[in-house]
């Protein structure tokens, strides 16, 4: 049997953490350090932190916060959220992250991907795509959903491996919260497109959907 990876993904917006549905309807859940020592407990293979309001703010993640959560963990971490250039991304390397997960920032700065992969090694870099079913497939968006691309993600999940990326993370906006499965079309799509490990977001709420 294939091992799957648990890898949880928490939402942080000031210093907590938070659910959302559809990637809205915030309700906090709790402390980041507390939840870590949950998944140390649990022998979780990789953690996720993505700083909801980083982008929307123009900065970064908090390097003390992420320094703490990072010295907490027993198991790699990912750090995602604002990060717009080598410089950024450097910060949260230094602060103890093993990845970065770059999201609008991809796309927006065109040359992003590359000089981070080329500078940090693309076994670092994870990009995350929101994905939005529609009518005929599914569409790229950007900043929390709110803007559109008119972007495929399989198409785009493609030209971010040839820039470098390391790993693909699929986010159903459809699926966010609701615990009804993963979008498995969405993914299976994504993952036929690539040849890097793709990450399903959005939607686990069982056993059974993994």
């Amino acid at each position: 049997m294939q091992h799957v990876r648990v890898i949880p993904t928490l939402l942080l917006k000031d210093w907590g953490i938070v659910k959302t549905v559809g990637f809205d309807a915030e309700t906090y859940i709790g402390c980041p350090i507390n939840a870590v020592r949950v998944f140390n407990a649990n022998d979780v293979d990789e953690l996720i932190l993505l700083d909801i309001l980083a982008t929307q703010e123009g900065r970064t993640p908090d390097p003390e916060r992420v320094t703490q959560i990072a010295d907490e963990s027993l198991m790699p971490i990912a750090v995602g959220g604002g990060l717009r250039s080598v410089e950024s991304v450097r910060q949260m390397l230094a602060c103890g992250a093993d990845k970065v997960v770059l999201n609008s920032a991809a796309i927006e700065v065109p040359e992003l991907v590359r000089d981070c992969a080329t500078h940090f090694g693309s076994q670092c870099v994870v990009v995350s795509i929101d994905a939005r079913r529609e009518a005929e497939g599914w569409q790229v968006l950007t900043r929390r959903g709110t803007t559109t691309t008119g972007l495929d993600p399989r198409r785009l999940a493609g030209d971010l491996q040839r820039q470098g990326a390391g790993e693909i993370l699929i986010n159903s906006i459809d699926r966010d919260g609701t615990w009804e499965g993963y979008d498995l079309e969405l993914v299976e799509e994504v993952s036929s497109e690539v040849g890097i490990p793709v990450i399903a977001c959005g939607g686990a709420g069982r056993l059974e959907d993994f």
